[in-house]
């Protein structure tokens, strides 16, 4: 072989190692910025995950984000937002209130003794009832939310019907379903249609089944909640007729059956209403409680239409 031969082949040897080695360098530059490349899409999409997850953990959540919701009130309400329930003949000239919460235990005892004679009441024209229902209970050391999705099963209830929410409402009073207070039994769906199917409106209603399942008024009682605290009421069961406050008298501390117990109950709340409101229809004396309106003008009742002067949201 020539010494020519020799030195034109070493210089493509060294030629072709050049080569490859600048195709190394320039593979071995891309595969760096390839990594950096993925290990910033890599940062800002672990960055943008946090912030979503941030985000999210923000985001009100459960009852908190019911405040937020659109306003939906049952039918059968009035006043902003659907917070006044009043129940009863139009034509009574005067207004009751009563303030409630599904869990207080007082107020079953209430209405297992003389709801009945409520009912009557509201039935024969002697006055209407507004009811404030509330849901302190849920916040107290209790805990739980079995008064505010009882509440809202309740607006599910009072959409269908006046007579459909009294009857649901001591149904869920009842001795038979009332659980104790410390006890968030109503914090179930399935507890509050269990007791609805008792309610002859409610039973197999699927109207009234799908407002409660999906918390269609939900928003409702956040509102309803946030009237706590009106006309400086924060105990349950507390009844008013417009500014006064109404004052059951104690049923006396002794052994007695149940039953003794709800008879001197009931007498006890009839005799603060009568007291109040003056004697009953068919006691042989005149009935306040509906007619011509003349000479009663300085009673503190809520009238229809009438705005709530001592109302505070």
């Amino acid at each position: 072989m020539s010494n020519r031969n020799t030195q034109a082949n070493k210089a493509a040897a060294r030629e072709r190692i050049r080569a490859e080695r600048e195709r190394q360098k320039k593979k071995e530059k891309l595969r760096r910025q390839l990594i950096v490349a993925g290990t910033v899409v890599g940062v800002l999409a672990v960055a943008g995950g946090i912030g979503f997850m941030v985000m999210k953990a923000n985001e009100p959540t459960g009852w908190e984000a019911a405040k937020e919701a659109k306003p939906i009130a049952p039918a059968h309400t009035q006043g902003k937002n659907g917070t006044e329930i009043l129940i009863g003949d139009k034509n009574a000239k005067e207004t009751l209130e009563v303030f409630e919460d599904i869990r207080c235990p007082a107020c079953a005892s209430f209405e297992q003794s003389s709801g009945e004679a409520l009912l009557k009441d509201i039935k024969d024209g002697r006055y209407r009832v507004r009811f404030s229902m509330y849901t302190f209970i849920d916040d107290t050391p209790a805990g739980g939310e079995g008064s505010k999705n009882a509440l809202s099963a309740l607006g599910a209830a009072l959409n269908v019907s006046p007579e459909a929410f009294l009857k649901y409402k001591a149904a869920l009073y009842s001795a038979k379903f009332h659980p104790e207070e410390q006890v968030d039994t109503y914090g179930k769906d399935a507890e509050l249609l269990k007791v609805a199917a008792t309610v002859p409106e409610l039973k197999n209603n699927k109207a009234f089944e799908t407002a409660v399942k999906q918390g269609t008024y939900d928003r409702w009682v956040m509102d309803m909640t946030a009237l706590f605290g009106r006309k400086g009421v924060k105990g349950t069961p507390t009844f008013m007729h417009g500014d006064k406050k109404l004052t059951i008298p104690q049923v006396p501390q002794q052994q007695m059956t149940q039953a003794q117990y709800n008879r001197l109950a009931q007498a006890n709340f009839k005799k603060m209403i009568d007291k109040e409101f003056g004697p009953a229809r068919g006691s042989g004396k005149p009935d306040p409680g509906k007619g011509d309106s003349k000479g009663d003008e300085g009673r503190n009742g809520i009238r229809e239409g009438e705005k709530d002067p001592t109302a505070s949201r």
